[in-house]
């Protein structure tokens, strides 16, 4: 039997897309839902009832029975309630049915999900509405109609609803940029993503015993094991058949729906892997994203492993990211970050990377707040992982650019010299002839910048959402400066001195992790916001209110409710962590250490009437007490504080980043202390030698 794979006949093959719609829709239907997408306008309920019969029509040949409104709450996954196809006529009999109001709209409730207040526990109504920007598509035996959560007052409940939004928006700045340079052809322009995925793949029977891993998604104990990933010996190494089995059953099921996935490999750390994207449109890219991190699961479960997404899930090694390359594209096919190679191109290449720079200067703590997070606070800042301090890394090319620019100097292209920077003789801008700077959160990589910053079991909607956001900010501000302008070149050429000249502070291209950068941004006034609670309450400033209001992406209410959320969730997570520990110490650790106590105790008592040395036994009785002693005081003690976290939710928060995590990082030095002195054999779960290197 062969095994090739018609890689181009299965990719999109249970996609309700473009081309199937175009086939069984009506010419007439099919052209009024293109113009819905292209400019807006909303579906008459005749065309959403034959586009439904065809949608239905098209998932039962598929297999499917069901259908659910997708969408994406603020729980940070995504949610689904099924119904089937069905509908009774006389004698008992039933037929499928699927009309265009059930397309168009749902009602799931509104109050069970996190809210941040804008629902109450009895106001239950909410509903979804399809997003006809996004294709439908068939899996396991159910119709997926991507959809906006909303509450019956019209707050936005979810992370799509602003994503379109902000799209919106950022296209409609970016268009006036292009108006002014001549550009009379593109009608939209569109923000595109490519979220790079890591993860870890573990033993689903060692998974299983671990309670830490099984509640929190991380090992909150663990001893390093004697080799870890210094040898540099796994990435990019040889994939295990077992690995690469998973890998290839992944991409078969992500390909099918239309996903674009494109490069597969071995991270640094042992046990973990990369699946990177080709970049596309940023809505259809938020969707994957989730659907990968779905299906990494359930896939990974048909192999008996388990996948891990948390940002870190092992203390010592690599954590892992969701690297979002993000960039604009014209409908007409233009990326306009791609450094031009004419003066004109230039120019307006200049223009959107001012643009980018004074914005991320100017918001860089709502952009650090997207990113936040429990998880990821145990990432930011090591291992490979970016630090918290905001910085655009441009290269030393387009820097040296920039420079000469601010500075007003010539701009020396290697080799040769060129004249003056002026908007009429700017030189060919060089495109990805520059190293990557890992330690950059925000790296310009040709044609593009990659934020790094993000935490792999996070949604990319809200890092989008605010790039999107605040390009539309300083896209809208230049726009509104040239628009007025008596001589057009005298004014663009003054306008990206002036931006670069006062938002340089943000250009960094130095080593992130040293300290001397931690002490020159300080000098430079950049925002550090180390960890969760530092960077959450940014969502309270009133700039950043009147950003995302005057561009209409959040309400000041949707906003708030935001905080309340993200707020409420790492209160949550560092309690069920700490509550996970102390039963870990109480039911396993501190059991497991004092039988083996016992044992050299007997050993110790057996030797003493025969005059044997138990010099050994005694030394290793004295530390294992030592550290049982210290271990159950911090573990009374924690116990102690988990039951006193004040009520209000700011000193809620402030109380487990102050007082929980450090004292769990306690217990946890006297834990890994105790299973480096304890017979392995008496160890109560896998450690990470068995984790790791199973």
């Amino acid at each position: 039997m062969s095994n090739y794979l018609n890689v181009p006949e299965l990719f999109g093959s249970d996609v309700f897309n473009e081309t199937v719609m175009e086939q069984r829709l009506p010419q007439q239907t099919y052209n009024a839902w293109k113009t819905c997408i292209q400019t807006g306008t909303p579906l008459q309920l005749p065309v959403a009832n034959e586009i439904a019969s065809a949608m239905k029509d098209w998932a039962i040949e598929k297999g499917a029975t069901h259908y659910t409104h997708w969408f994406q709450p603020m729980t940070g996954i995504t949610a689904e309630k099924h119904d089937s196809f069905i509908e009774p006529v006389e004698k008992g009999k039933v037929i499928m049915s699927f009309s265009g109001k059930a397309l168009v709209r749902g009602e799931p409730d509104a109050s069970s999900f996190p809210n941040g207040g804008l629902r109450a526990t009895f106001e239950a109504r909410g509903y979804t509405a399809w997003d006809p920007t996004a294709f439908a598509f068939v899996r396991d035996g159910s119709l997926y109609i991507p959809t906006c959560f909303f509450s019956y007052t019209g707050a936005a409940l979810d992370k799509k609803t602003p994503l379109l939004r902000s799209i919106d928006e950022v296209s409609r700045e970016a268009v006036r940029i292009l108006r002014l340079f001549g550009d009379q052809q593109t009608t939209r322009v569109i923000p595109c993503v490519g979220a790079e995925q890591e993860y870890f793949l573990l033993p689903k029977n060692l998974y299983a015993q671990r309670e830490d891993l099984r509640l929190t998604g991380r090992t909150l104990f663990g001893a390093l094991p004697p080799k870890g990933q210094e040898l540099d010996d796994h990435y990019f190494g040889t994939i295990r058949t077992r690995v690469s089995n998973f890998m290839k059953d992944l991409d078969e099921q992500l390909w099918r729906l239309g996903i674009l996935s494109k490069t597969k490999h071995n991270e640094a750390a042992p046990c973990q892997h990369e699946l990177a994207p080709i970049y596309t449109d940023a809505n259809s890219a938020c969707d994957a994203n989730q659907l990968v991190m779905q299906i990494m699961k359930k896939c990974a479960a048909k192999h008996d492993l388990v996948c891990l997404l948390h940002e870190k899930p092992f203390k010592g090694v690599n954590g892992s990211g969701k690297h979002n390359n993000w960039s604009l594209a014209t409908d007409t096919g233009k990326n306009l970050f791609t450094p031009g190679k004419t003066p004109r191109q230039n120019a307006q290449f200049l223009i959107f990377l001012a643009a980018f720079i004074k914005g991320i200067d100017e918001y860089q703590d709502f952009l650090r707040a997207t990113v936040a997070g429990a998880g990821n606070d145990h990432r930011l800042g090591a291992c490979e992982a970016p630090p918290a301090i905001l910085s655009v890394f441009l290269g030393d090319e387009l820097d040296a650019i920039v420079r000469s620019i601010i500075d007003g100097t010539n701009y020396t292209e290697p080799g040769k010299s060129v004249l003056r920077i002026g908007v009429d003789v700017l030189p060919s801008i060089p495109q990805d002839t520059t190293d990557r700077n890992r330690t950059s959160p925000l790296a310009f990589t040709g044609n593009k910048f990659e934020f790094r910053m993000v935490g792999s079991s996070q949604s990319v909607a809200g890092p989008n959402i605010a790039l999107n956001t605040i390009m539309a900010e300083e896209l809208g501000q230049i726009a509104d400066e040239l628009e007025q302008a008596d001589h057009f070149d005298d004014a663009l050429q003054k306008l990206v001195c002036r931006i670069l000249t006062e938002h340089q502070r943000i250009i960094f291209n130095g080593n992130g992790y040293s300290q001397q950068w931690t002490e020159e941004a300080e000098r430079r006034g950049l925002s550090n916001l180390p960890s969760t609670a530092d960077a959450l309450p940014v969502y309270l400033n009133a700039k950043n209110i009147a950003l995302v209001s005057r561009h209409g992406i959040f309400t000041p209410e949707e906003f708030r409710a935001r905080y309340d959320i993200y707020m409420q969730s790492y209160k949550k997570l560092v309690h069920i962590e700490g509550r996970t520990a102390v039963d870990m110490v109480m039911h396993q650790i501190l059991p497991a250490a004092l039988r083996y106590t016992k044992s050299l105790c007997d050993c110790v008592n057996a030797k003493a009437g025969s005059n044997a040395s138990h010099r050994a036994e005694s030394a290793l009785i004295h530390l294992l007490s030592e550290k049982t002693d210290s271990l159950y005081g911090h573990c009374i003690k924690l116990q102690q504080e988990l039951e006193s976290i004040p009520v209000g939710l700011e000193e809620a928060v402030s109380f487990c980043k102050n007082v929980i995590v450090p004292e769990m990082d306690d217990m946890r030095a006297d834990a890994d202390a105790l299973e480096q002195l304890t017979d392995k054999s008496c160890w109560p779960y896998p450690t990470y030698s068995d984790l790791l290197y199973y």
